[in-house]
């Protein structure tokens, strides 16, 4: 008997868009650019209606199971880990300026809005990140942002936005310009698992907060169809 299979109607920018943000969230499409012009406002509407939102918060909610799941010995070596753009603080205002990521990056001009400290709390990662604190986790926040530029501006902004108590906050220094994140945060990761650190959880935004090595005991990939970080 013949399998039946589908007719796809290929018109139809809405269930293209879909299947695209799928296969990006699924890394299964890389390296990509841009957002395709035809998806910008389902991107907007992902981004600003409510379902990034949902997916957020369903995502949050199972990294709590996981964390009452664990048993720790409380002896000042078991780390989270977190990236910061994206993760911690948001650039939605940013990237609506840029027709949600369809028009491509620009450094000088993505530096001066971080230096305006004005990227708020994502909500739900901010109440993780206290759930963490409070049950004894050392909390590690790694970004690529640079030090020199960006250093005190990205201090300020998370204070600013509450996240209070974490263990050490990474920058990129020179030592690593002209590193893909993957090798950056993973020898970052290295240099914590070399103090002793045990890495339970490991959060970010971009597949190359969590590839590499030393990632951790899980991983958990919030979702982000705005931009890709090789």
């Amino acid at each position: 008997m013949p399998y039946w299979w589908p007719s796809v109607d290929t018109t139809d920018t809405s269930g293209y868009c879909l299947s695209w943000r799928l296969a990006v969230e699924s890394n299964n499409i890389r390296a990509w650019r841009t957002v395709p012009t035809q998806c910008s406002r389902h991107v907007e509407a992902y981004m600003t209606a409510g379902q990034y939102q949902r997916d957020l918060n369903l995502i949050v909610d199972n990294i709590f199971t996981y964390i009452d799941s664990i048993h720790l010995p409380y002896d000042g070596f078991d780390a989270w880990i977190f990236d910061v753009d994206d993760t911690c603080i948001s650039n939605l205002f940013y990237y609506k300026g840029k027709r949600y990521g369809c028009e491509p990056f620009d450094p000088l001009a993505f530096k001066a809005w971080a230096l305006n400290g004005a990227c708020p709390a994502i909500p739900d990662v901010l109440r993780l990140f206290n759930k963490l604190i409070q049950t004894g986790f050392k909390v590690f926040l790694v970004t690529g942002r640079n030090e020199d530029t960006l250093g005190q501006a990205t201090v300020q902004n998370l204070d600013d936005q509450g996240f209070f108590g974490y263990e050490r906050l990474f920058l990129r220094n020179d030592s690593y310009k002209g590193q893909s994140a993957i090798t950056y945060k993973s020898d970052i990761r290295r240099q914590l698992v070399g103090e002793g650190y045990r890495i339970w959880g490991n959060v970010g935004d971009q597949w190359s907060d969590l590839q590499g090595d030393y990632v951790g005991n899980r991983t958990f990939k919030l979702p982000n169809p705005m931009y890709f970080v090789p």
